[in-house]
Formats: structure tokens, sequence, C-alpha cells
């Protein structure tokens, strides 16, 4: 168990000198220190747990199953040349782990995380991959110390986390059902298909046109709607994954942009699992903010077949943070110091926090928020380090959350119920939670394998959640509705109850208030 915990943490580290091998494992655990010899740990490896010695007779008390999974997991590839892996560990958010790994793993010298990645880096030099066992008999010390009792701090920390999680689930599921759904948004009819188009837009801020994909109303809807909406895909994802989405508004009348993001898109993600470029990271935001800004300007000049005249900005994750930045909200100060607290707990429980974290190194552009700003509408959005206690959005703009309970990227009980009362009061401002969704719910990848309903991730419940069609379709309401509010001029009536618990076939939906989502967190 100690060698497979040390090696999941090597996993974030990555560059050359091999100086003097490591000759002693030292696990420190319910504060004794248990030395392992690294020579003889790898000559029982090598010999395919044959070997007869003090370290063979105290692994022949695990079951035969669990001394071969001990095994293959320090002869399998750490680590190879041309891994996404080693991507990773070469950028900001690696580093940041490396260091935080730095106080579990320590090596004679005190820059553990520049040991190991150097080590890993001339081992790279001379073969195609390293194993967890050349590594760690490579590592330049005469003992490397593994603090399981620290570990387990960070763990419990994690455990305490989840479990606050599934609370939440288990107290909105004991809310009573309520009695009927609000009014649902209204249809318009499927034969008033949207369309369509695509454009590239010139910009100074990058060597090549922005592409754009423009959602249009059929002809005999066009105009119809005082608002157009600007959609902004998260981290690594594409104007394709949220077809569904603008096609949806389009064909109720709505005009919709979505932007593609050059740096931080899917073809981005692309050349990370290829190893050939590091993954992006919150330093993607300024040109980010730089392609809405250009998209705003370029529809003011009439330059875009985008008719309306009050804006509302639509993101799903990273793409929720730009909105709320392009809306006005500055970080609390402070960032730099509630990033030390979270870091040391190694915040792989919430990876939204380390982009959070980042975004104290990135100079963001000061746009002043759009005029015509008259909604904001967040997909799994994050932001609770940047605005712990006051997001600074106008308070005239209502702001509509999505999350879902099985989202560990973003979790809704840090993250979109405490944005929800971190934001100003407003009888409109909302959070939609489903059970059994997760941060990849909104997300569609159509045109694969042909069927509408095997188009999405194939990468399993854990990642997509459940019935993911279902949740997109359970979206799609909500925001109409959002929007038609929006539309009538008025604002969406306070609920008579401050949670709402709804069912829509086998899924359970969650419409919060603020002052249902405080009372929550409270």
């Amino acid at each position: 168990m100690a060698v497979g915990l040390f090696s999941s943490l090597l996993l974030w580290a990555a560059s050359p000198r091999l100086v003097q091998a490591a000759g002693e494992l030292e696990v420190r655990l319910d504060g004794m220190a248990l030395p392992i010899s690294i020579d003889d740990l790898g000559a029982w490896v090598r010999s395919g747990g044959a070997r007869s010695s003090e370290l063979g007779v105290w692994f022949n008390l695990f079951e035969a199953e669990s001394r071969k999974g001990v095994i293959d997991l320090l002869q399998a590839p750490l680590i190879n040349d041309s891994s996404m892996a080693r991507q990773i560990l070469n950028s900001w958010a690696g580093r940041q782990l490396l260091d935080q790994v730095g106080d579990l793993v320590q090596v004679d010298d005190e820059t553990t995380g520049l040991t190991v990645q150097t080590t890993l880096e001339e081992l790279l030099a001379q073969r195609p991959e390293v194993t967890t066992l050349e590594l760690l008999e490579a590592l330049p010390a005469k003992k490397v110390r593994l603090d399981l009792d620290a570990l387990l701090e960070v763990a419990a920390s994690w455990r305490l986390q989840l479990e606050r999680q599934q609370l939440l689930v288990e107290r909105l599921g004991r809310q009573p059902l309520s009695p009927q759904s609000l009014p649902q948004a209204r249809e318009w009819p499927a034969a008033a298909d949207g369309r369509l188009e695509r454009l590239a837009l010139p910009v100074p801020h990058r060597e090549r046109d922005l592409q754009l994909q423009l959602w249009l109303p059929d002809a005999a809807l066009e105009g119809q709607r005082r608002s157009w909406l600007v959609l902004m895909p998260g981290l690594g994802g594409s104007p394709d994954h949220f077809a569904w989405l603008g096609r949806a508004l389009s064909r109720n009348g709505w005009p919709v942009v979505v932007l593609e993001h050059p740096g931080s898109d899917a073809v981005a993600v692309q050349a990370l699992l290829e190893g050939r470029r590091p993954p992006p990271g919150a330093e993607v935001l300024p040109e980010r903010l730089r392609d809405l800004q250009e998209v705003l300007s370029a529809q003011g000049r009439g330059d875009l077949p985008l008719s309306g005249d009050q804006l509302v900005l639509v993101g799903h994750s990273l793409g929720a943070l730009t909105a709320f930045l392009a809306s006005g909200a500055q970080p609390e100060q402070g960032l730099g110091r509630r990033c030390r607290t979270v870091m040391d707990d190694l915040p792989l429980s919430n990876l939204s926090r380390l982009l959070q974290c980042q975004i104290q190194d990135v100079a963001l552009p000061g746009f002043p928020p759009p005029a015509s700003l008259a909604g904001v509408v967040g997909l799994n959005s994050f932001g609770s380090l940047l605005w712990p206690r006051r997001l600074p959005v106008a308070s005239d703009i209502p702001v509509l959350l999505s999350g879902g309970s099985l989202d560990l990227i973003t979790p809704p009980l840090s993250e979109q119920l405490g944005l929800l009362r971190a934001l100003p009061s407003n009888p409109g401002t909302r959070a939609v939670l489903v059970e059994g969704a997760s941060h990849f719910s909104p997300v569609r990848v159509e045109g694969q394998r042909g069927g509408e309903g095997e188009d999405l991730f194939q990468l399993g419940e854990e990642f997509v959640g459940v019935q993911p069609l279902q949740v997109q379709a359970l979206l799609k309401q909500e925001i109409l509705r959002f929007l038609e509010a929006l539309e009538s001029g008025r604002r969406v009536k306070r609920a008579e109850a401050d949670a709402e618990h709804l069912q829509v076939g086998a899924l359970h939906l969650y419409r919060l208030n603020q002052a249902g989502a405080a009372r929550l967190l409270d």
C-alpha cells in the first residue's frame, strides 16, 4: 500500500542528474519509521517475488494477488518521453502539486520536487520510459522518506469534503417533492428550427481569425427576442460540444454565438493527450476575455447578424468564470492567503481550486462590463476562492447557476452554492442541481457512431454522470425559463419555498434561491 501511494504521488513530477542512488525507503506511519532497503525491494520485484530475504518474508504475509499487484505497480511504466503525464508535470498545476508532494515524500535535500523532476528527466534522456522502481533506485539521496501520517491527514480532508457533498445530496433528497413543477418554458413549433452559420472574425490579438458558430432563428422568428447570447465552452471544450444548446435556443427565437477559444479548446487537449504540449490553465483567461470583447464589439458594429438589445453571457466551467470576470467581478483581496491554505491539503478533490489559485499570477485585462448585460448563465461554474464573501456582479443582473451531485471538479456545495450566496440579492438569481449529473453532463460530442443517444463522451458514468441526454433536456428547460423571464421584462419571481424538489422521469432536480443556499451552507 505504501509503495502504491508513493507511486501515485510521483505521477506529478517531471527534468537530469544522477548523483548517488537512494539506498533506503523509510515509511513513516503512526509515529513509527519503517526502513525498506531499495536494493532488496528491487531484487525481490525482479525475481517475481521468488527471492528469499527478510523483505520477501514480510511481503509473503500478503495474499498472492496483493504481492502480484505490488510487483506490477513497481514495474509498470510511470512516465514516458512523449506522455501526457510529462506535459502535465511541466505545467503550472503540476509544479504546484509537486511542491506539495514534497511535504509527503522527502529526500535528503530540501527540494524534493525538483530532485524528482531532475531525476526523471535524466532517466528519460537514457531510455524511452521510466518505471516507479527505476525512479526509486535512481533518486540521488541516501534515504527517501514517505510520510504516510501526513498523507492520511490529507486523505481525511478529502474524505470530509466528499462526505459533506454526500450530506448535501441526502438533505436535498429529504426535501418533499413539489406538488407540481413550475410552468415550463413555452416551446416554439418544431418546424421553426434554427440554422447554423460559421463565421471567421479577424481579431488583433490572434494570428488567425476567431472561428464562431452562429445559431440563428428561423426567418419567421427573427427579431422577436430582445436578448442575444454569447456561449463560451469550458477548458478543452469546443463549439461543437454545445450544438444541442445552440440549436435549442435558436429554435426558440434566440440568436446565439458560440466562441472557439484557440489554445484552450479541444485541439489543445488533443495535443496534451499526444504529449505535444502542457495542459492549458488560467493563463488563457486574458485571451478568452479578449475573444469575448472582440465579439461584443463586432456585434455593436453590426458585423454579426445577431439581433437584440440585451446580452446574456452563458458559459460552461471556465467559460462561466470568463462570464463573471467579463461582468466586472474582480477577485477579492487575499487570494494568495486563501490559496496557501487550500494547497496544504493537495486540492485534488476540487481541481478548480488549482485554476483559481493560478489567477494570482495572471494579468487580467481591465474591460468594463457590457452596458447591455442582462443576465448570466453558469453551467458547472466555480469561483469560491476568488469570491468567498461577495461576487460583485451588478445587483440588477440575475444569475442562473447549474451543477450536479457527481461533479468533483467543481463541487456544487463549495462552488455553485457558494457563489449563489456570494451574489448580490436578486429574486431571479438561483441554482439548479441535478442528482446524478457530473461536470461533463452538459457536454455532447455529436456525430460519433451515428446515433443521437450514442454521441457522448465514452468515459463512463463516473465522468459523464447518469442519463446525460435527459440532464441536458432539463438544463435546456431551466435556461429557457430564465430567458423567458428576462424577455418579458420581469424577473423570475421568488418561489414560495427556498428549495424545490422536482422529479422528472428518473431524475431529481433541486431549485434553490439564495436563502435556500445560505440555509444549506450554514
